[in-house]
């Protein structure tokens, strides 16, 4: 584990060249990677989302493309099409962008739902279908997407199914005041992207994403996550209550987290820590309570020990 804290630390530390005062958020971008998930970063226009996926994807390695998601946005722009080969007389599969290691979705609620919908299966199943044919995905495949908030104009709320494939969503908020006088002074900002470079191999990746497996989870720290699942669906400001994926997803995040501070066992801290990110975007709440509050009340009214 001591590796996995160590390259948690530098990655932690050359983010933050580029997005400054966000090291919670980055740690858990990678537990989420560690664990083979995909983030949802959801905020404002302009407080460094593309930024920080970006400066991610020079940071782990991997092949990374990018989609800028827009109303006219077509299931072929993303996972590719069969074109006429005059030559051959045939038709020949050209590749999308999907076909990477790293997805950057810009913006993804901008893009109608049949253009949102050409990600689901690539997400849960790694391949995507043309033609009645399986086309894998290179490993590993993630995707870090981005939206803006649905009040603006312009968005398509993302549903339930796709939401649910997200491992995690992330909000940046607004930099603290000493921050953007830093990037205003040039000192941070995309103007250190190009620097920074892969902290390890992909197979050392692989290797890390391992190790999380081993990582020991009680009995008791079972039962809390268990408690804290079972609220949400028998609570009554709860309309959509969290799934089986939802409590594997914070199980193994749990993990994933524990193992970034060196530890090879799991706290009730780590579940906490992760709880907000993992199953927030998968509650509904009733009536006029926003989900960042039902998170809250719900950590607060379960016991870590049990009665």
């Amino acid at each position: 584990m001591a590796r996995i804290a160590q390259v948690t630390d530098q990655l932690v530390k050359q983010a933050s060249r580029v997005v400054a005062g966000k090291s919670e958020q980055i740690r858990l971008i990678w537990v989420s990677l560690l664990c083979g998930g995909h983030v949802l970063l959801e905020d404002l226009p302009g407080v460094g989302k593309t930024t920080l996926a970006q400066s991610l994807g020079n940071l782990l390695g991997l092949k990374y493309q990018r989609v800028q998601f827009t109303a006219d946005l077509l299931p072929s722009d993303i996972i590719g099409a069969q074109i006429f080969d005059r030559d051959r007389q045939e038709f020949k599969f050209h590749r999308g962008p999907v076909f990477t290691q790293l997805l950057l979705a810009d913006e993804l609620n901008r893009a109608t739902p049949k253009a949102q919908s050409a990600l689901l299966e690539a997400m849960e199943e790694n391949q995507v279908s043309i033609d009645g044919q399986a086309e894998p995905l290179p490993q590993p495949f993630f995707v870090i997407a981005t939206q803006n908030p649905q009040t603006q104009s312009g968005t398509y709320p993302l549903p339930e199914s796709q939401l649910d494939r997200f491992f995690m969503r992330l909000t940046l908020g607004y930099p603290a005041e000493q921050v953007e006088k830093e990037l205003l002074m040039g000192r941070v900002g995309r103007v250190n992207l190009n620097a920074l470079e892969p902290l390890f191999s992909v197979d050392e990746f692989l290797a890390m994403r391992a190790l999380v497996r081993e990582v020991q989870v009680s009995d008791a720290i079972l039962n809390y996550l268990m408690r804290l699942v079972q609220r949400t669906r028998d609570n009554a400001l709860c309309a959509l209550g969290l799934s089986p994926r939802a409590s594997q997803s914070l199980a193994m995040a749990s993990r994933a987290y524990a193992a970034t501070f060196s530890r090879d066992y799991v706290t009730p801290d780590d579940v906490q820590a992760v709880f907000p990110s993992v199953a927030g975007h998968r509650l509904k709440a009733h009536r006029s309570l926003s989900t960042d509050l039902l998170v809250s009340q719900i950590l607060e009214s379960v016991d870590v020990i049990g009665e």
